[in-house]
């Protein structure tokens, strides 16, 4: 009841978050859709931290949540397929999430959902709908450092659900400082499932798909144009995989 994650939250609480809705969101993807799931074995053996999933990004809330379910089902030994038992036992608690800080504002349960381990950060490049220009926040970057110290963090390098969107380069930066085990996920169906913020269901039936790759093979010492370009042909969302547009 009295422990605290690395940012001082209780894990009792998180633990319910994690649980709660989980609970509610297995029904929304396993029996209202189809989860298809690929390379989800290889979660068991990623070491215990400094693990940072990038991945392309479609709704708000939904998928995140699906990579939840994905990482905890395979954590529980029932890799590419998603399981109710597997989320509730809440397998691995030092897993966070990067999200942006407006968005995790915008109303109360976005702010109960950042309960689950959302490292909420201010966007450099827009806010309130507006293109903009700020410098990184030192304590944005530190407080990513601590989660991947301690566990496993899960970012979008787009910051965006807009498909094909250029990468950020904080991604880079944060792969070149804290030098962790990259692993790329690339996910599609869910903008057709979902509604924008992932909330509401738009069309049933729909084939949530994910891939989960091998890690990269990254030389920390590249520059960061050069390691951000591998990240995001590693999450399929280069010009190069334009063609294949996800819409």
């Amino acid at each position: 009841m009295v422990k605290r994650d690395i940012f001082g939250q209780f894990i009792f609480f998180r633990k319910l978050v994690i649980r709660v809705f989980g609970f509610i969101t297995y029904f929304r993807f396993k029996k209202t859709n189809i989860p298809k799931i690929k390379g989800a074995e290889i979660i068991r053996d990623l070491p215990q931290e400094n693990v940072l999933f990038v991945s392309n990004h479609q709704t708000y809330f939904a998928d995140g949540a699906f990579l939840f379910h994905v990482i905890h089902s395979a954590l529980d030994g029932h890799p590419n397929e998603i399981r109710l038992k597997s989320i509730l036992k809440c397998m691995k608690v030092n897993m966070f999430f990067v999200a942006a800080e407006e968005t995790m504002k915008s109303g109360l349960l976005p702010k109960i959902l950042g309960l689950a381990g959302a490292i909420s950060i201010k966007r450099t490049w827009r806010e309130a709908g507006k293109e903009i220009k700020r410098e990184v926040n030192a304590k944005d970057t530190d407080s990513i450092e601590k989660a991947l110290k301690t566990g496993w963090v899960i970012t979008f390098p787009q910051g965006t659900t807009r498909a094909f969107a250029e990468g950020r380069k904080g991604t880079a930066h944060i792969i070149k400082n804290y030098k962790p085990v990259v692993v790329p996920i690339v996910i599609n169906g869910f903008r057709r499932a979902f509604d924008k913020k992932g909330m509401f269901i738009k069309k049933k039936g729909t084939e949530l798909q994910v891939t989960i790759k091998e890690p990269l093979d990254i030389d920390y010492n590249d520059n960061v144009e050069n390691v951000l370009q591998k990240v995001m042909d590693a999450i399929e969302q280069s010009r190069k995989f334009e063609w294949r547009s996800n819409h």
